[in-house]
């Protein structure tokens, strides 16, 4: 009997490709969050239930809603993950952190890039906005859907 590995390696590359990730620290409700962004910055976040990040720890089952929104014009995608569910984090390395806003793109300019950022900490209610680097993040695989 022939046993087959995933190549989570390859799926995370994939999956990785093009991607600027930010952490925000937020005291906000998910959903309450994404209608302030949505309000504020003129996005369109609405939740994807169908790839919301599903984990089972401790025979328990947590549940990371995803928030989805595509720029169509410049071809932009955008998720914004809840990083704690019940005590539980998506990434445990960064507690600190609720919320996790993952760009993707072919081509992000940098411009756009540093004015999100800039743009969110303006917003009263976020109290940290900052870029993680894929080295920095241990479990990449809790983000992929």
């Amino acid at each position: 009997m022939t046993k087959l590995k995933l190549d989570l390696d390859g799926i995370e590359d994939d999956f990785f490709a093009g991607t600027r990730l930010l952490g925000i620290m937020s005291l906000m409700k998910n959903y309450r969050f994404c209608w302030l962004i949505n309000g504020e910055l003129g996005f369109d976040f609405r939740l994807n239930a169908d790839v919301e990040i599903q984990m089972k720890r401790k025979g328990r089952y947590y549940f990371f809603p995803v928030y989805q929104f595509w720029q169509t014009e410049c071809e932009l995608e955008h998720y914004i993950y809840h990083n704690q569910f019940e005590g539980e984090y998506l990434l445990p390395e960064f507690k600190h952190l609720d919320f996790l806003w993952l760009v993707k793109s072919d081509r992000i300019a940098e411009e756009d890039f540093v004015n999100l950022q800039h743009d969110l900490k303006n917003i009263d209610g976020i109290q940290l906005v900052a870029e993680l680097t894929h080295e920095k993040i241990k479990n990449k695989t809790n983000l992929i859907f």
